[in-house]
């Protein structure tokens, strides 16, 4: 686990908007992040694996689908870096004239 890792996976906003419903600590299975993101299945799971790699979540498979949910061992320092990221505005896609 390397800051470098965590800030890029924390960089993406699809990726920063599935930690933010993933970080309330309940699993998640990735079909229910498709929905609320309107990302495809390829692409939720290519965001998935990033976050994963950064060491942010852990997952379960179930049948077909995968469920994520925040990983329990996070040091203090990581969970504070996320929480202060969540805790931004979300900033909306600007439009170009």
């Amino acid at each position: 686990m390397n800051a470098t890792t965590i800030l890029s996976a924390l960089a993406e906003p699809v990726r920063l908007e599935a930690l933010r419903l993933i970080w309330d600590g309940n699993e998640h299975c990735v079909c229910e992040l498709m929905k609320a993101l309107g990302a495809s299945q390829s692409r939720m799971s290519r965001h998935m694996a990033t976050i994963k790699a950064a060491g942010l979540v852990t997952d379960r498979r179930d049948a077909q689908w995968v469920r994520y949910r925040r990983a329990s061992d996070l040091p203090r320092d990581v969970i504070a870096l996320v929480d202060a990221a969540l805790a931004l505005p979300v900033e909306q896609e600007r439009q170009v004239a």
